[in-house]
């Protein structure tokens, strides 16, 4: 009795590690994080912060710059910060061609954090970014505890049967052993209907806590997390642009905007004479964002903020600023067919119709994504008269429009700027709901520039919402 006993212990056990191991194949788990994209028009650069995913800590975190055609090489000063207290410093060199430029820091805990980009300028940019925890969640507790327990009831159950004379004995431990399994199988079947909890970021305001334990909320997850639209207040201050955040309902700055397609504030503004700027305010404090306007017009410009509050949908928020500059007017954009836009060779064609179909043909295949897209249109109108800002300011429409890109099987992360190999075609699908005269914007990155390709857009009374 001696060997048999032992053996069968071996064989259950056994057993145990193979159901176990095939309950956590198909487990639900908390995801380590992806890269984080953030575009910062920081001073006269135009640049892309990429924070690098971490997957444990403490660990390296890994800060890519990517810089675009005409950004001045220079040095930027990093440093992340938790609580207020600033833990890890480190620069970055920025040469003088276009490209990508590493830098690294050092994070110790999971938990929100904070990102800091100084260029010497005097304005210092912060980006708050989260670094996720590895969170067990409860059903999986339960399930590796219950086979944990099993096990130990079941050698249990074989010593008290070895050294006892009365094995009715045995059958005590073995209840538990069957207990524990049932609790272990029930947390493994239970698994799949556990309803996630709310994710601190995306709903809830990131703490350490609830980043590190976030079923710790759980019992929450029936409150209405949406927040009031953001009142934006523009101010000119020679060469750059205040824009003050506000909550809707109690008038305090915001500071909890989503990045939305690799940017918190997507900043569109629109000349008088129809020249476009697609800029991405830094954040300089609570609901303190800031923008330098390079070479602007005088006149009046039309302002149109897109951001994403912390449980909340996308909003737009539109006004007006007053600007001074000696900039020479643009020209009037041409419609539809074949021009050159900083060098490259450019088919535009409009087909028209509900929807329209708008494509710019770029000959080659080299584009780059820019801000986690193939390509971008910027829409307003009906606008008619010579002022364009102050007409596209009161125009009833204003469209942001994107070219997706193609997605990758198996591909987690998106491509960032690095990636030169889509093209030529950029096509975008929109139906406009009124007739009148739009003016319309394309963008698409090539060779580390950014391309806007200015149109006008007429669509007939027959056209138009039908």
């Amino acid at each position: 009795m001696g060997t048999k006993p032992r053996a069968a212990l071996l064989m259950l056990l056994a057993v145990l590690g193979i159901v176990a191991g095939s309950g956590t194949a198909h487990a639900d788990g908390v995801p380590s994080g992806t890269d984080i994209q953030v575009a910062q028009t920081l001073g006269a650069r135009e640049l892309t912060v990429i924070i690098r995913r971490v997957d444990g800590t403490p660990s390296p975190l890994r800060v890519d710059v990517v810089t675009h055609q005409g950004t001045a090489p220079g040095t930027l000063h990093l440093a992340v910060a938790a609580d207020g207290v600033v833990t890890s410093r480190g620069d970055v060199v920025l040469g003088a061609e276009p490209g990508v430029f590493p830098g690294s820091l050092q994070v110790d805990k999971p938990g929100p954090w904070q990102l800091s980009l100084d260029d010497g300028s005097g304005t210092t940019a912060t980006i708050p970014f989260i670094v996720p925890a590895r969170v067990v969640p409860p059903w999986e507790k339960a399930t590796y505890g219950g086979f944990v327990a099993a096990g130990a009831f079941l050698l249990l159950a074989l010593v008290v049967a070895m050294r006892t004379k009365r094995t009715a004995f045995a059958l005590i431990p073995a209840g538990g052993v069957v207990a524990a399994l049932a609790v272990a199988v029930t947390g493994a079947l239970l698994s799949a209907s556990t309803p996630p909890p709310p994710a601190p970021g995306s709903q809830l305001d990131p703490t350490f806590d609830n980043v590190t334990d976030p079923y710790a909320n759980a019992r929450l997850s029936t409150v209405d997390y949406s927040r009031p639209p953001v009142n934006l207040a523009v101010r000119a201050e020679r060469d750059e642009l205040t824009l003050g955040l506000t909550d809707g309902a109690t008038g305090r700055p915001v500071d909890d905007l989503l990045l939305h397609d690799n940017a918190f504030v997507h900043l569109v503004l629109v000349s008088p004479s129809g020249r476009m700027s697609h800029l991405h305010p830094v954040r300089v404090g609570p609901g303190d964002y800031r923008v330098r306007v390079a070479d602007p017009e005088a006149g009046t410009y039309a302002v149109a903020a897109e951001l994403v509050r912390r449980g909340g949908g996308v909003q737009l928020a539109r006004s007006t600023v007053d600007l001074t500059g000696t900039a020479t007017p643009a020209p009037e954009p041409p419609g539809a067919g074949p021009r050159t836009v900083d060098g490259t060779p450019v088919d535009l064609t409009v087909t028209p119709g509900t929807p329209t179909t708008v494509t710019a043909h770029f000959r080659s295949q080299d584009l780059q994504p820019w801000l986690g897209m193939l390509g971008h249109l910027i829409i307003a109108g009906p606008v008619t008269g010579p002022d364009v800002g102050a007409a596209a300011a009161k125009a009833p429409t204003w469209a942001h429009v994107h070219a997706m890109i193609p997605p990758v099987a198996g591909q987690l992360d998106r491509p960032d700027e690095t990636v030169a190999a889509y093209g030529p075609d950029v096509g975008f699908t929109y139906t406009f709901a009124a007739p009148g005269r739009y003016r319309i914007w394309l963008q698409a990155e090539r060779g580390y520039r950014v391309l806007t390709i200015p149109a006008v857009v007429d669509v007939p009374t027959t056209g138009a919402g039908r």
